[in-house]
């Protein structure tokens, strides 16, 4: 949630910062804000509402300084205001601050801050932070280069919760401060600049070399120098990272929105990742140290993840009890930390968030740990905080994701835990080999077999077109089919705001059926053989309470009460879901355009979600 961005070098900060923003925006745009330094003042602009509103504020295009610090906000503590958009100042106006994080203490700051003669103006838990500084630097009675840092530490060791921060001080006009704690920073190295970013995407047009921050580190940077503390001030030694993404990774490339982009970017994105770890029938997962012992020793599976992550986990729960024969549970992050979860060290515990920076996710694999489980972070970013609490990580090879609502990350997480699933199973060899074989020439094939779907997307756009003004849907299915209805309905939810709704199908006459009226749509899924008399019997038990019913499936179906019928290509049911994802995709992207929403921003949501 928030995204922040800083730049310190020769060159003019305010462009840049917005720029930055503009990248930023999908982590949050209830408001947003710049300050730069010019000469002993520290300069703010910030508006209500998108980033784009800077450029209507007056003074924007004069202001000058070459250091700056700029924030896009998700609002957490305090309504979307300009009075509670950052960049917020001490009652001195000697340090601006930008936040992403939750300050969890503040009331208590804020009564002794109050107390001690400072005034708020925001009700923001943030603004207790530059007047924090503020206090401590007033308080230090050695005058010298240090002073301002050692400010900001002992300001630090009294905020509880999360925060990445950033801190100008006309105290110290050609130096910038930034500290991290459970929210996400990496710090972006130049010749005579640098950068600061809560994601790597915003900055990649400057740079492609990177440090990645560790919590409880302070950072200070000058233009030719980015020197690392430990929250004691011992300077630390940091590794410099580089990163392949390319800078059009983050850049439309001509699609009209990011989603529709990276929905057409899965099959290389499938690839990619499939490529990494399976080689014709050959898996290789060289991360992993899981020889057959640790893995016949393991009694239960836990995958734990929010969103469309954990949707991922739900479809690739059968995989794993399929082909290796032990039992999973998939949870949800913020709930599995509160309800003190069975662990042990004969648990196995995998995390799955995309960018790596997931609060809730990273706060239960921590738990985890702390009772012995083994635990293996599954992401999309390199050095990410939750691959770097993990005993183990691996990555899929998606590339920058943008759009708030996820679609290559879901299907690229699915395809790699497909083939975890597979490469365990080869080490326990429970299942008949020739049954892991068939479904590795499987994963294959789904490159070439999304391809072939989003060739024929006419249908979905006209089901789309139809539908798009209803206040209610339904999802429906079984087995891996239920599972991904769950996503297709956590996607038309997000981007076109209709409320809808997924069930097993065998559970719709336990209560579900009684919502159905004449005129409800019905979207179904399916594509398991096995299942498919039984769905056809649930789906006409709707039809003939009047619902229209759209079908998604990959077998020949012949029902003239059905509305209209979505062929995808044969694949085993266990991946099924990659390919029947396809279609619910479009069709939330495409009523969210015929409603005329903003399909990469919708409301109240952001991308990251990095406060619990």
């Amino acid at each position: 949630m928030c995204g922040i961005v800083g730049y310190i070098g020769d060159k003019k900060a305010s462009p840049i910062l917005i720029n930055g923003l503009l990248r930023l925006e999908y982590r949050g745009y209830d408001s947003a804000g710049i300050a730069t330094i010019e000469d002993d003042k520290i300069e703010i602009k910030k508006n209500k509402g998108r980033v784009n509103k800077l450029y209507e504020l007056d003074g924007i295009n004069d202001l000058k300084g070459t250091i700056g610090i700029a924030h896009t906000r998700w609002a957490t503590h305090g309504k979307p205001s300009k009075e509670n958009s950052h960049p917020h100042m001490d009652n001195s106006n000697s340090f601006a601050v930008v936040h992403n994080g939750i300050i969890e203490n503040y009331h208590e700051l804020k009564s002794f801050l109050i107390e001690k003669g400072y005034n708020f103006l925001s009700a923001t838990d943030t603004e207790v932070i530059p007047n924090l500084i503020h206090y401590y630097y007033n308080q230090d009675k050695l005058d010298d280069e240090n002073k301002v840092l050692r400010a900001v530490k002992n300001a630090c060791k009294n905020l509880k919760g999360s925060y990445a921060i950033e801190i100008l001080s006309k105290y110290n006009r050609d130096k910038m401060i930034v500290v991290r704690k459970d929210s996400p920073l990496v710090i972006g190295k130049g010749i005579g600049e640098n950068y600061i970013s809560s994601d790597i995407p915003a900055i990649l047009s400057y740079t492609k070399e990177f440090y990645l921050l560790d919590d409880n580190e302070i950072v200070e940077l000058s233009r030719d120098k980015v020197q690392f503390y430990d929250k004691d001030l011992n300077i630390i030694k940091k590794k410099i990272k580089s990163i392949e993404w390319g800078a059009s990774s983050a850049e439309k490339d001509g699609y009209e929105d990011f989603m529709i982009k990276e929905i057409y970017e899965q099959p290389r994105a499938i690839r990619e990742t499939i490529g990494a770890k399976l080689d014709n029938n050959h898996i290789e997962i060289e991360e992993l140290e899981f020889n057959k012992e640790y893995l016949q020793s393991i009694n239960k599976i836990y995958i734990i993840a929010c969103g469309t992550a954990m949707h991922a986990g739900v479809a690739a729960k059968f995989t794993f009890e399929k082909f290796c024969k032990i039992p999973v549970e998939v949870d949800i992050a913020s709930e599995f930390r509160y309800r003190d979860p069975l662990i042990d060290e004969r648990t196995l515990s995998i995390y799955i968030s995309q960018s790596g920076e997931t609060a809730d996710t990273i706060a239960a694999l921590k738990l985890a740990k702390s009772k012995g489980s083994k635990t293996l972070a599954i992401s999309n970013v390199i050095g990410s905080s939750i691959t770097r609490e993990a005993d183990y990580s691996i990555y899929t090879h998606a590339g920058p994701e943008i759009a708030v609502a996820s679609t290559k990350a879901y299907t690229s997480q699915l395809v790699l835990l497909t083939i975890l699933g597979m490469y365990f199973a080869e080490k326990l060899g429970r299942i008949d080999k020739t049954k892991i074989d068939n479904l590795k020439a499987d994963i294959l094939k789904l490159p070439s077999q999304i391809e072939e779907v989003l060739k024929e997307t006419k249908l979905v756009k006209k089901i789309a077109n139809k539908v798009y003004k209803e206040k209610d849907m339904f999802f429906l299915g079984r087995g891996t089919d239920y599972a991904v209805s769950l996503e297709g309905s956590l996607k038309l939810k997000e981007i076109s705001y209709i409320h809808s709704e997924s069930y097993a199908s065998g559970e719709l006459k336990h209560g579900p059926i009684a919502l159905i009226e004449n005129g409800v749509t019905v979207i179904a899924t399916m594509t398991n053989p096995d299942l498919l008399e039984k769905s056809i019997s649930n789906i006409q038990e709707v039809i003939t309470r009047g619902a229209k019913v759209f079908v998604i499936t990959s077998e020949d179906i012949k029902n003239e009460e059905l509305s209209e019928i979505i062929k995808i290509p044969k694949t085993n049911p266990l991946i099924s879901p990659i390919l029947s994802v396809i279609p619910m995709q479009l069709f939330s992207y495409y009523i969210s355009k015929e409603k005329g929403l903003d399909v990469d921003k919708p409301r109240n949501l952001a991308k990251s979600v990095t406060v619990e």
